[in-house]
């Protein structure tokens, strides 16, 4: 069973690590990545964001991080699975959870930025009621070529 916890700094470098070893799977680590990953706590936390992590048998195993874009608007990001425990919805639990931590928290809309290339990922953004919107010119990652959100 999945509990989800509220991030201590006895996490950082586990939600460091598992970001790194999903985005050097699929992707390549970008400057923004660092920032967000090296500094989780001046980045995210300390400009009114989350990092959730997420424990199978107590063992830390996902992650994902809510970042605060003003006006009650918040970015999904920073979501990853531990790739030995994939293929147990713990993407799925996660997503949830944020999406009912917006609502219990009164927040107007989540966003994300994800890849075309992630099909798995697009259909459960999709399930769980995320809407592509327009992608900005000027999007936070040169490798998002999809921008989603949903409101709550």
């Amino acid at each position: 069973m999945l509990k989800i916890m509220a991030f201590e700094a006895k996490y950082r470098e586990i939600f460091r690590d598992l970001n790194l070893a999903w985005l050097q799977r699929f992707f390549y680590i970008e400057e923004k990545d660092r920032e967000l990953l090296d500094e989780c706590e001046k980045f995210i936390i300390n400009k009114g964001g989350y990092i959730l992590i997420g424990l199978w048998k107590q063992k830390p195993v996902s992650c994902y991080a809510l970042l605060n874009q003003g006006n009650g608007n918040f970015e999904l990001g920073k979501m990853a699975v531990d790739e030995n425990f994939q293929g147990l919805k713990i993407g799925q639990q996660m997503l949830a959870h944020a999406i009912d931590f917006g609502k219990r928290n009164h927040w107007k809309k989540i966003e994300l930025y994800s890849s075309t290339k992630l099909d798995t990922a697009l259909h459960i953004y999709k399930k769980y009621g995320f809407r592509e919107v327009i992608l900005e010119n000027n999007s936070p990652y040169a490798r998002s070529d999809i921008k989603m959100e949903l409101i709550l």
